[in-house]
């Protein structure tokens, strides 16, 4: 089947195109800027790219002009861009969508926008609306999903809750907190996205999607911090203005005030499922909050290609190896990474280092700090670095490494990824690879943090300039001297 994915490089989109590859389909991706798009090599091989923007698009026969897709999916929103803006950007976008459909003779359109079921509905809502509106009156066959709250580590709603959670002992939250919403794990909405795909059953009707669990918006954040462990009040205050609430929002949590007002609209709106009919179609099970919470807070994630394969009604997938789709958190966490150009004859040499690190051979640089932070997490019951190495030269997935834990060796492609089990407040890996970029070969040296609350982020502030130094010396005596690129976050 050949494919046209929009929004590629977008929340959904990133987990739902290696799956839409492995199942044999022709991808071609659309994104506005083709040097910011960067899946895994394997998968870049396998898909066509185009630059083009909805928004703000050209000539459309000059990208597209000779090209022909069987499914085109929607997957593009302007949260992001000016608020008043907002429903003309929809229109725009979405209008464009459906010139390009036409003119490559798309026989099915897959768009999957917000449960817009009530009589007032906020701008962000309107705005999907319109969208939908849209792509009913094309004249092409559509199939159209309407989610709520979308449970998954990065989309903006869970991240916005996970912040409040974890940041605030205490919150002051306006009285529309008691709304209505049924929340629905991405792995479920990645399921519907795939099962609709030339799927007769589905075309020229609009379906609402959603978990099994109808909770007030007050009720997931008491849940999601039920889950993380944390004792949480909420205080509900029926006189707080939609602007206040969004300033509050704004400087409580990391996201825009664009964002937070949209979003604090929103909430003025029960965002739940009137009509289940698509269970008739694909019964698929469907994944309770707090289940979702947790696969979303799980130490490694891996793409749904791996993790829903299953599910997704695809017999082609039995060969993956999950080396390719293993990778560190992306969301609300800090990193410092580095890295350094080597030549091609000291790859194998560079690779051999790093995967000797640890045990008798040290952390190559500061080694009694290394030590000092070991007997540290001895005396707070910890692991510290006594377990050394399994065999000093091979290290498999699984192994521990002093305090740290091997999630991924992987020597065919200069992959090492470690978990960290010393006592941090939060979640901690270390990653080094080597990959070629052009005719380069970078070795990339990442730290990453997932902080747990405030004392996480407190701790990961107090290490900053001990990271710094030690972070940046080990990586030049692995690479050997040359001029070392850094970039904390």
């Amino acid at each position: 089947m050949r494919i046209l994915l929009t929004g590629a490089n977008g929340y959904i989109g990133t987990r739902l195109l290696p799956l839409l590859v492995e199942a044999g389909h022709e991808v071609t991706c659309v994104v506005r800027e083709s040097i910011r798009f960067q899946p895994k090599s394997d998968l870049l091989k396998r898909i066509s790219i185009i630059d083009f923007d909805f928004l703000h698009h050209g000539k459309i026969e000059d990208c597209f002009g000779g090209k022909k897709f069987d499914v085109a999916y929607y997957l593009i929103h302007s949260l992001k861009d000016t608020f008043i803006s907002l429903e003309d950007h929809e229109k725009n976008s979405a209008e464009c969508f459906v010139q390009v459909a036409k003119l490559t003779g798309v026989k099915q359109l897959i768009y999957l926008g917000g449960i817009s079921n009530a009589s007032a509905l906020s701008a962000h809502l309107s705005a999907r609306k319109i969208v939908k509106s849209i792509l009913l009156n094309s004249g092409i066959p559509f199939t159209i999903l309407e989610a709520g709250i979308i449970v998954g580590s990065g989309s903006a709603s869970f991240e916005i809750i996970r912040d409040l959670v974890e940041k605030l002992p205490i919150m002051i939250v306006p009285g529309r907190i008691n709304s209505k919403c049924q929340p629905i794990a991405i792995r479920n909405v990645i399921q519907y996205l795939c099962g609709s795909i030339m799927n007769e059953k589905t075309f020229n009707k609009t379906f609402e999607i959603g978990g099994p669990d109808v909770l007030s918006y007050k009720e997931m954040m008491l849940q999601f911090a039920e889950v993380r462990g944390y004792k949480r009040y909420i205080i509900t205050v029926p006189f707080l203005t939609t602007r206040i609430a969004s300033s509050w929002l704004y400087f409580a949590t990391s996201t825009n005030f664009t964002i937070a007002r949209q979003l604090i609209e929103s909430l003025k709106n029960d965002v739940v499922c009137k009509d289940n009919s698509i269970h008739d179609i694909m019964p698929i099970e469907l994944i309770p909050y707090k289940e979702a919470i947790r696969l979303a807070f799980q130490m490694i994630k891996q793409n749904m290609v791996v993790s829903t394969w299953k599910d997704a009604s695809t017999s082609t997938l039995h060969h993956l190896d999950i080396n390719d789709y293993v990778e560190v958190p992306s969301h609300g966490c800090f990193r410092d990474r580095k890295w350094v150009e080597i030549d091609e004859d000291k790859v194998g040499e560079v690779a051999d280092r790093f995967f000797g690190i640890g045990g008798k051979h040290g952390w190559y640089y500061a080694d009694i700090l290394w030590r000092m932070r070991g007997i540290i997490d001895r005396i707070f019951g910890g692991v510290g670095l006594k377990r050394g190495r399994r065999n000093e030269d091979e290290l498999r997935p699984g192994d521990a490494l002093d305090f740290w834990r091997v999630i991924l060796a992987d020597r065919k492609n200069h992959r090492l990824l470690l978990f960290a089990e010393m006592k941090v407040p939060g979640e901690a890996w270390l990653e080094f690879s080597i990959v070629k970029f052009h005719n380069h070969y970078i070795f990339k040296q990442v730290a990453t943090f997932r902080p747990r609350g405030i004392p996480g982020r407190n701790y990961w502030y107090l290490m900053l300039p001990f990271h710094f130094f030690i972070f940046k010396n080990m990586l030049k005596k692995i690479a050997g001297d040359a001029k070392v690129h850094f970039n904390p976050a």
